[in-house]
């Protein structure tokens, strides 16, 4: 044991805040029959956190494209960084792996301050 949490952690990490993100800012997945499934993950770990350590997670979206976005995760521990993740999304209809445009609603959802 390395006495850190163990690397894969970090995505089911941002997957939650992610949808915790989501459900602030009032949009449910579904919604307007779009839905979005990640493509790519890249990670940058600068430290990392360890048994009983709170772990803040700041979020924004850092690029918007047509039919996709990247969400930039910040991942925090006692005020340092130990985790820079970037998500590429892609949307798609939801319930089906169709791609599609993101809708201007949910663009204007997640543009604005991602809350705490």
């Amino acid at each position: 044991m390395q006495q850190v949490v163990f690397n894969s952690h970090y995505l089911a990490y941002v997957d939650d805040a992610m949808s915790h993100w989501m459900r602030s800012v009032g949009y449910d997945y579904g919604v307007d029959g779009f839905d979005f499934m990640l493509r790519r993950a890249e990670v940058d770990w600068r430290g990392s956190a360890t048994y009983g350590d709170t772990v803040l997670i700041d979020c924004g979206v850092s690029r918007w494209g047509e039919t996709s976005f990247d969400v930039q995760f910040d991942i925090q521990v006692r005020g340092q960084t130990v985790d820079e993740i970037v998500i590429t999304y892609v949307g798609v209809e939801a319930g089906t792996l169709t791609k599609t445009r993101v809708p201007e609603r949910f663009r204007a959802a997640l543009s604005g301050p991602a809350p705490d």
